[in-house]
C-alpha cells in the first residue's frame, strides 16, 4: 500500500531528513519518502497503518512536526500563516549563528541545541506586515485602515508593530543583566573587603555570617538571572554536544556548590581551605562574576548579531507597503498584498515602485543604487522594466505589474542573501574538527592543572589548584572558534547584496578568491546584449531585400534568441509582412530552420549553413568580411539548400567592459573570451578590449570542454555568461557568474550573480571574496592564538617564572568579549569599499 500525507512543521533538509528518519522507523512501513517543497511524505506499507500510529511517532521524536490527510491541513496552514503575522517584523523562522546542524532552521525561539547559543531570527520580506489601526479605549477593535471605533467613537490610532525576536532577547537579557549586576556588586565587594587588614565588616559581625549573606545574594543570579546557562549546560552533557556553556556551567557549578558545601559543612575541609576565623573560603564572588560577565558578553553579542544581517534589513525597508493602483481609470491606494498580476499601478515622483513590472506609460529616471550599487540615476520609457524597491525620479509613470510578492527581485535577493547566510564556507571545517576535540581536552587540561598544582604548587595547595582549575574552564571559548567564520560570511554576503553582487553561499566566496582564470562569454556579458540589425542583404537577384527580411523575421518569431528579437523588431519598423512557418527548431550554437511555403528555410552561421548543406562562396564570405571586422556578427539566409541573403547585426560594447577587464588582468587573472560568433568579429571585440585571448565559434559543449581543459592544467576557473547556452559552462566552472540581466537557467547555474550585469561586478565580486576571506583567516587566527596562549596562562604556566595567575574573574571577562571581538572584526567588512 501506497499512502501520501501532508507534513506539517518543516522548514529545511536537516527536518526533512529527520521526518524521513522517523517514519521509516515506524513498524510495517518498507519505505518512506518525504518532499520538502510539497511538503508531502509518501509511505509504502505492508498493510494499511492507521495515521495516528505516525501522529504518535512524530509527536514522541519531537513536537515539531505534524502529518495529516491530504486537504486537511489547510486550516491548520493559513492560522499558523495569521499568527506569524501578527507577530510584527519577524518571521518566525530561527537559525544558530554558528550553523552547527547546517543550513537547519526552527519555528520558534530558543537556543541551539549543539552550541547553546541564542536562535537568530530570519529578516524576510513576508514578514513587513502592513499598519493596522486599533482603538485606545478598546484594544480589541483592529482595522486594516483608519477610522473611528465602532464601541465609543473615538479615532482608531496606528497599532505598534511588535518588536522582533531579536529585539527581545536583547530586552530580556539586558532585564537579567541589571539583575545580576545589582546582586553581584555587593558579593564582589564583600569578598574584596577581605583584603583589608582591619576589615570594618567583621565589626559588624563575623566572616562566617557574611557568607550567608553571600549565598543569599548570589542565589537571584545564579538561579534567575544566569540558571539558562547551566540549563544549557545540562543538555549539553546529556546530549554529548559539549559546547562553551558546558565549561562554564561545570566551572561557576563548581565554585558556588563548593562554598555552599563550605558553608553548610566546615569541618570536612582541610586547614588550608579555612581562612583566620575558622570559615571556609567561600567563592560566591568568583561564581557570581563569572555569570554576570558571560551574561554580558552574551548581551554584547546579541547587539552585535543584530549588525551582521543590517544588510538584509536595509534591504527590508526598501519594499513599500502601499501603492496606487488604477481601476477603471480611478487611482485607489491599496496595500502591496492586494497587487495581482497584469494590474496598473500608478508612481508618484519620489515613491518607491511596489512590484517588478514594465512601464507602459511615461518616461522617468529611477534610482537603482540600493540594487545594483551604481549612483547614477537610469532613464527609463515605455516597455523598460522597473524593480520593486527602486525610486522613482521626478515625472510619474504608469506601469503593469508583472511579478509580485515573493517573485520580486527584492524579495528574490532577501531570500538568497538568507540561504547564503546560513551556508558554511569549506574553510570553516577546521574550526569544527577542533570543536569536536575542544571541550573534552580543556576539561582534561583542567584537571590535570588542578592534580599538577595539588602536587606542586605553593601553600595552600589545594586553594590554588581548586582556583586555576576553574580558570582554566572559563577562560576556554570554542565560541569563538565557531563565530569565526559565520559572521564574516553574514556581513559580507549582505554587504555583496547591496553592491548588486548576489552570492549563492558561502563556498563561492571562497572559491572567488582564489581565481585566477576568468571566461567571459561575448554577447550580453562583454557587450550590452541589445542586439540592433544594420542592414539587410540579397547575394541575387532572385530575392529583394524585403523578401529576405520577410523570411528572416517569419522565422525568428518562433525564436527567443536576443538576435532574434531585434530581427523581428527591425522587420515590425520596416512593415514586413510575416509568413506563417512550420516544423520550427532551433538547432544549439548554430541557427534556426522552418518550413515556409513548403520550403526548407534557415539562418544562422556557417556551422548552420553546413547543417542545412547550403555552400556559401568565397564573394559571400569576402562580402560578410567586411562587417565580422568591424565587431559586427552576419548571420545567413538559405532556402532549399541555396543561401541567397544576409542580415547584419550590431553589439554595442558596454562602456565598463574594458576598465573592469583591466581591472582583473591587474589583479593577475587571466581574461578569456569565448563566443560563438565567427573569428573576425571576435577579433574585433578582443582587440578593442585587449584581450589576448579568445576563442570564436564556440558550441556550448566546446565551452565546456574549455572549461574542464584550463581546470586539468590547474587553473581556478570562474565563468561568466547570460545565455542558456551558458548554462553548462557555468554549473562546470568552479564560480558560476550570471548576469543578471540574462535568463533564469543562467542564473539558476550560476554561484554569483551580478544585478546589474557588467563586468565591473565581477570586480566587486573579486574584491569582496578577497576582503572576507581576510577577515575570515584573521578571526580564526585570533581564535586559536587566544585559547592556545589562555588556556595555559590560566593554568598557571607562567606563576613559576614571574609569580603571575589568572584570577577566574578576568578569565570570565577575556572569554566574554573574545567572542564579542570576532563579531566586532566581522563588522569591520560593512565599511569595505567593494
Amino acid at each position: 500500500m501506497k499512502h501520501t500525507y501532508h507534513i506539517h512543521g518543516m522548514t529545511c533538509n536537516g527536518c526533512r531528513s529527520h521526518v524521513e528518519e522517523t517514519l521509516s522507523k515506524v513498524e510495517g512501513v518498507s519505505k518512506a519518502t518525504v518532499d520538502l517543497e510539497k511538503a508531502e511524505a509518501t509511505i509504502e506499507m505492508e498493510s494499511h497503518i492507521p495515521i495516528e500510529t505516525f501522529q504518535e511517532a512524530l509527536k514522541k521524536d519531537s513536537d515539531r512536526y505534524t502529518i495529516h490527510n491530504q486537504g486537511e491541513h489547510h486550516h491548520h496552514h493559513t492560522k499558523g500563516k495569521k499568527e506569524k503575522q501578527q507577530k510584527g517584523k519577524g518571521t518566525g523562522t530561527f537559525y544558530c549563528p554558528m550553523h552547527c546542524e547546517g543550513d537547519k532552521t526552527y519555528d520558534k525561539p530558543g537556543d541551539c541545541p549543539v552550541c547553546g547559543m541564542d536562535l537568530v531570527e530570519e529578516q524576510n520580506l513576508s514578514a513587513t506586515s502592513k499598519e493596522q489601526w486599533t482603538c485606545p479605549m478598546h484594544p480589541e477593535i483592529v482595522k486594516d485602515e483608519a477610522g473611528s471605533c465602532p464601541i465609543c467613537g473615538m479615532d482608531l490610532v496606528p497599532m505598534e508593530a511588535d518588536s522582533s525576536a531579536e529585539e527581545k532577547t536583547y530586552k530580556k537579557l539586558l532585564k537579567k543583566f541589571w539583575i545580576a549586576t545589582a546582586f553581584t556588586l555587593p558579593i564582589f565587594l564583600m569578598a574584596m573587603s577581605e583584603m583589608l587588614n582591619n576589615n570594618p565588616l567583621y565589626d559588624i559581625m563575623e566572616q562566617k555570617y557574611w557568607n550567608w549573606i553571600q549565598f543569599a545574594l548570589s542565589i537571584p543570579v545564579v538561579f534567575y538571572a544566569t540558571w539558562m546557562f547551566f540549563e544549557r549546560a545540562y543538555k549539553s552533557i546529556k546530549t554529548w554536544n559539549l559546547n562553551m556553556f558546558t565549561l562554564i556551567g561545570i566551572g561557576a557549578g563548581v565554585a558556588w556548590l563548593f562554598s555552599v558545601f563550605g558553608m553548610l559543612f566546615p569541618d570536612v575541609f582541610p586547614e588550608q581551605f579555612k581562612t583566620e576565623s575558622g570559615a571556609v573560603h567561600v567563592y560566591f564572588e568568583a561564581a557570581t562574576v563569572i555569570l554576570t560577565l558571560v551574561l554580558l558578553g552574551q548581551l554584547l553579542e546579541a547587539r552585535a548579531h543584530s549588525k551582521t544581517n543590517s544588510a538584509v534589513k536595509e534591504l527590508l525597508k526598501l519594499a513599500p507597503n502601499k501603492a496606487i493602483k488604477i481601476i477603471d481609470g480611478e487611482e485607489v491606494e491599496v496595500s502591496i498584498d492586494e497587487i495581482e498580476l497584469n494590474d496598473i499601478l500608478k508612481v508618484k515622483p519620489g515613491d518607491k515602485i511596489p512590484v517588478d513590472g514594465v512601464i507602459t506609460e511615461g518616461e522617468t529616471t529611477i534610482d537603482e543604487s540600493m540594487i545594483t550599487g551604481e549612483p547614477i540615476p537610469v532613464n527609463k520609457s515605455q516597455e523598460d522594466k522597473v524593480s520593486s524597491g527602486t525610486i522613482n525620479g521626478n515625472q510619474s509613470f504608469l506601469m503593469k505589474a508583472e511579478k509580485v510578492g515573493s517573485d520580486t527581485l527584492l524579495s528574490q535577493i532577501i531570500h538568497m542573501v538568507n540561504d547564503a547566510s546560513r551556508s558554511r564556507a569549506p574553510i570553516q571545517n577546521l574550526a569544527d574538527k577542533v570543536s569536536g576535540y575542544f571541550v573534552p581536552v580543556v576539561v582534561l587540561i583542567s584537571i590535570i592543572t588542578f592534580i599538577v598544582w595539588s602536587i606542586w604548587g605553593p601553600e595552600p595547595v589545594y586553594v590554588y589548584a581548586f582556583v586555576n582549575a576553574i580558570a582554566v574552564l572559563i577562560i576556554a571559548c570554542p565560541c569563538a572558534l565557531g563565530l569565526a567564520t559565520p559572521m564574516s560570511v553574514m556581513v559580507g554576503v549582505g554587504k555583496g547584496a547591496q553592491n548588486g553582487v548576489l552570492i549563492k553561499n558561502a563556498e563561492a566566496l571562497e572559491k572567488m578568491d582564489k581565481v585566477n582564470t576568468l571566461i567571459v562569454d561575448k554577447t550580453g556579458t562583454i557587450t550590452e546584449g541589445k542586439p540592433t540589425v544594420e542592414t539587410v542583404g540579397a547575394f541575387n537577384d532572385a530575392l529583394s531585400e524585403k523578401e529576405v527580411l520577410q523570411y528572416i523575421v517569419s522565422l525568428n518569431t518562433n525564436s527567443e534568441h536576443p538576435l532574434a528579437e531585434a530581427t523581428v523588431k527591425y522587420g515590425k519598423e520596416h512593415n514586413a509582412e510575416i509568413l506563417k512557418s512550420e516544423d520550427f527548431s532551433a538547432v544549439t550554437g548554430k541557427g534556426v530552420e522552418a518550413k515556409i511555403d513548403g520550403k526548407n528555410v534557415a539562418l544562422g552561421n556557417p556551422k548552420m549553413m553546413e547543417y542545412a548543406k547550403a555552400d556559401i562562396t568565397s564573394k559571400m564570405k569576402d562580402e560578410a568580411k567586411s562587417y565580422q571586422e568591424q565587431g559586427k556578427t552576419v548571420s545567413y539566409l538559405s532556402i532549399d539548400e541555396t543561401v541567397v541573403g544576409y542580415v547584419v547585426i550590431g553589439d554595442k560594447i558596454k562602456e565598463t567592459s574594458a576598465k573592469a577587464i583591466k581591472a582583473l588582468q591587474d589583479k593577475g587573472i587571466d581574461v578569456i573570451m569565448l563566443t560563438g560568433d565567427n573569428h573576425d568579429t571576435a577579433q574585433a571585440v578582443a582587440s578593442e578590449l585587449n584581450l589576448a585571448d579568445f576563442k570564436a565559434s564556440m558550441l556550448p559543449e566546446d565551452k565546456l570542454k574549455e572549461v574542464e581543459k584550463l581546470q586539468e592544467n590547474g587553473k581556478v576557473v570562474a565563468m561568466a555568461g547570460d545565455g542558456i547556452n551558458d548554462a553548462p559552462a557555468l554549473a562546470k566552472s568552479d564560480v558560476g557568474i550570471a548576469m543578471g540581466t540574462g535568463t533564469d537557467v543562467a542564473i539558476e547555474s550560476a554561484m554569483i550573480t551580478l544585478v546589474k550585469g557588467d563586468l565591473h561586478g565581477i570586480v566587486k565580486a573579486k574584491n569582496l571574496s578577497n576582503a572576507v576571506m581576510k577577515n575570515i583567516k584573521q578571526n580564526l587566527f585570533f581564535a586559536f592564538i587566544y585559547n592556545t596562549l589562555g588556556v595555559p596562562i590560566a593554568a598557571g604556566v607562567l606563576f613559576p617564572f614571574f609569580g603571575i595567575l589568572l584570577s577566574p574573574m578576568i578569565a570570565a571577562l577575556a572569554m566574554s568579549f573574545s567572542s564579542v571581538s570576532v563579531i566586532g572584526n566581522a563588522l569591520r567588512l560593512r565599511t569595505i569599499k567593494v
